[in-house]
């Protein structure tokens, strides 16, 4: 028994139909295929430059600065191995803090910032500290250096730890997140231009 033509027709319709909602997922998947290959492709083959970390003369920088403050600027002298990536000024903020700052990569790639403000309060040494409690203190060089330790706190950012000392000139606040040996070297280097 043969098939009326009639109905032939409709199921032949919907096998098209079928194949052509098939091959739009099918397309879709090849598209995106390619795409990822050519991204991949040019990901591979570009070239990048590497690109050295950005160095300043924090000494010269500071002896330019020091004319803006009203104190003296005490600037540690370091061996070549740390370099500072930043040295700069801050005019005096809502607080009435006038800073100077010197951001150092050190010898073991961490970050330390050096900041020496005149005219510090309770508020702006606790912004410097991202709140921490004042811990105990320590002597390096002759300088009382009270410890803020931040290491276990969720979200250190760049101040794990931190080391300050109030002198006749400024308030000096040392912090990041390198270890305490280099914390130390610093500390050292800095109280060796104070006294």
């Amino acid at each position: 028994m043969t098939m009326p033509a009639q109905e032939a027709a409709p199921t032949a319709a919907e096998r098209r139909a079928a194949r052509q909602a098939n091959q739009t997922p099918f397309n879709l998947v090849l598209a995106l295929i390619a795409s990822l290959g050519i991204v991949a492709f040019l990901v591979i083959v570009v070239v990048r430059p590497e690109m050295e970390p950005r160095t300043v003369d924090y000494r010269a920088n500071a002896a330019a600065a020091q004319a803006q403050f009203g104190g003296a600027l005490v600037v540690p002298d370091l061996p070549a191995e740390w370099t500072a990536n930043r040295a700069e000024p801050t005019s005096a903020t809502a607080d009435g803090v006038a800073r100077y700052d010197i951001g150092f990569l050190t010898p073991g790639g961490q970050y330390i910032e050096y900041t020496q403000g005149f005219d510090a309060n309770p508020t702006w040494l606790a912004a410097q500290v991202k709140g921490a409690s004042a811990g105990p203190g320590i002597t390096i060089g002759g300088i009382r250096w009270t410890v803020y330790d931040r290491r276990d706190a969720p979200d250190i950012g760049n101040v794990a730890y931190a080391l300050v000392a109030d002198t006749d000139a400024a308030t000096l606040v040392i912090s990041g997140t390198a270890v305490d040996a280099e914390f130390e070297e610093l500390a050292l280097a800095i109280a060796e231009q104070v006294r």
